[in-house]
């Protein structure tokens, strides 16, 4: 059951990711303007939509979940600091808690590793087993 329901929860996580990436892509302006904001190109929303698909196919097929779930994580607690807007929009701060949330599940997946049901190398599989 462990195995089911770490690819349960990897699934999950992922359609965050994944929802990113279709939100990102289409309707670019909102989170162009958050990048440029940070001085960053605005032309980089489709590399990071890219980057979140990427991501949300690594953590559901591997291999490399720990690796992928690691970047990840450091990846909702640097974005978060796009959302920490206390005074401006006081909602922001709830999604900072909750990219700290899903960075403590990812924290969890990489200590647990992806479970059985992951692509691996064959050198890892025959150690896993």
């Amino acid at each position: 059951m462990r195995h089911a329901l770490n690819l349960a929860g990897r699934v999950l996580i992922a359609l965050l990711f994944l929802g990113g990436a279709v939100q990102k892509l289409a309707d670019p302006a909102p989170v162009a303007a958050m990048v440029r904001s940070v001085g960053l190109p605005g032309a980089s929303v489709p590399w990071i939509a890219g980057f979140d698909l990427l991501a949300a196919m690594a953590l559901v097929i591997g291999p490399g979940v720990t690796v992928w779930a690691l970047v990840m994580a450091a990846y909702c607690i640097g974005t978060s600091w796009f959302h920490w807007q206390l005074r401006a929009d006081p909602w922001q701060v709830t999604i900072v808690v909750k990219n700290w949330a899903i960075a403590g599940g990812l924290l969890v997946l990489a200590a647990q590793g992806p479970g059985r049901w992951a692509l691996r190398t064959r050198r890892r599989q025959s150690a896993a087993r």
